[in-house]
């Protein structure tokens, strides 16, 4: 099982929230093997963090895995020895193709496609997020928009 999320950069997290993406993982997961790809970016993407990590914690056939949109030798003296170390593993689609400018998208449609399940926090229909939430139901997958169930 493979897991990805998926959310604006200004989520403002709560108990509520956090209580239920904890859920969502046990009723996704279980006990089984499960990876969680994590985007890195954002406060959504802190929050997702933060629930895989206290999941893990009880789960530890869960791995949280970092997917990297660059590998340019600034970024990797910058950022990917932090992330080794909060990670359990990086990895870096193969992006060397794409402007620098498009590779955050184009390393959001390689996590879907790379998918079983999106857990999105989408509240309106422009950024990154959004985008991504909408390839993801176009590939058909199963996606939990935690902000449409608080409605």
């Amino acid at each position: 099982m493979i897991i990805t999320f998926c959310g604006h950069s200004s989520f403002t997290t709560s108990e509520e929230y956090e209580k239920r993406m904890l859920e969502i993982l046990e009723e996704k997961i279980g006990d089984a093997p499960a990876e969680l790809f994590l985007g890195g970016y954002g406060f959504f993407d802190d929050f997702a963090y933060r629930c895989g990590k206290k999941y893990q914690a009880t789960h530890p056939k869960t791995k949280l895995i970092f997917i990297t949109p660059y590998i340019t030798l600034e970024y990797q003296k910058n950022h990917l020895k932090l992330n080794s170390e909060k990670y359990d593993s990086t990895i870096y689609p193969n992006l060397e193709h794409v402007p620098l400018k498009f590779a955050i998208s184009h390393r959001n449609r390689w996590m879907v496609d790379n998918s079983n399940v999106i857990i999105a926090y989408v509240t309106h229909n422009w950024g990154g997020a959004f985008s991504m939430l909408k390839y993801a139901q176009k590939r058909g997958l199963q996606i939990i928009n935690i902000a449409e169930e608080r409605k």
